[in-house]
């Protein structure tokens, strides 16, 4: 498996944080492509480890729980980005995930609907729960900048399980891309634990991996 892991030099791009992670000026650029491995570097932790189309180590996230309350998305030098936390209503757990930016600790523990940190999310995420009828099968998250928004900044389509997503603006242009990882050999299969993640000039390839850590905590 460790065949796609070209070299061990650590380099990652950030670019300033933007509202709505997608700049016009960027567009120009070409697309990035990262390729995703559901698993950690690290002995005995889950996570995920990223590699840049360079081979360079991008992002990744170790986790020492099986499934904590709280994932920080790392750049290739173990530096915090992102802060995932679920939001928790007294003893349920609703369908709201927060994203703080860089890491905020053990404050991410959610009390009487509200998350003990001087911190504010950045963006927050919502699961599409399929209990009426009319609402999008196709459809799995809805991306909102700030909690109280009606109005979606990104919508995510398609199936993670399979590995076929799609990060859309409201214009319904594609942002980003997970897509499966194919061998050069059709005797080479990666399976569902090693996957491509295209992000589109001008999006923030930061951005869509939060994405990514978001939708396997939907769906897996």
């Amino acid at each position: 498996m460790l065949h796609f892991l070209k070299s061990t030099s650590r380099t990652v791009h950030i670019q300033d944080h933007d509202e709505h992670y997608y700049n016009k000026k960027d567009s120009n650029e070409t697309c990035i492509s990262l390729t995703v491995w559901r698993k950690s570097l690290i002995f005995s932790c889950s996570g995920f480890t990223v590699i840049g189309s360079d081979g360079s180590l991008a992002y990744r996230v170790d986790n020492y729980t099986g499934r904590p309350d709280q994932v920080v998305l790392m750049d290739g030098w173990g530096n915090p980005i992102f802060t995932i936390c679920r939001r928790k209503k007294l003893w349920l757990v609703d369908n709201y995930w927060l994203v703080y930016e860089g890491e905020i600790g053990k404050n991410c523990k959610n009390m009487n609907n509200n998350i003990k940190s001087s911190k504010k999310p950045v963006f927050c995420v919502r699961k599409n729960v399929s209990i009426i009828r009319q609402t999008k099968l196709d459809v799995l998250a809805y991306v909102y900048s700030e909690m109280s928004d009606k109005r979606q900044t990104y919508i995510v389509e398609g199936s993670y399980t399979h590995r076929s997503c799609k990060i859309l603006d409201e214009s319904k242009r594609v942002l980003g891309e997970i897509k499966k990882k194919e061998g050069m050999s059709s005797s080479v299969s990666f399976g569902l634990e090693v996957f491509h993640l295209m992000v589109k000039p001008g999006f923030e390839s930061r951005f869509a991996m939060a994405i990514v850590l978001l939708l396997d905590q939907m769906f897996s």
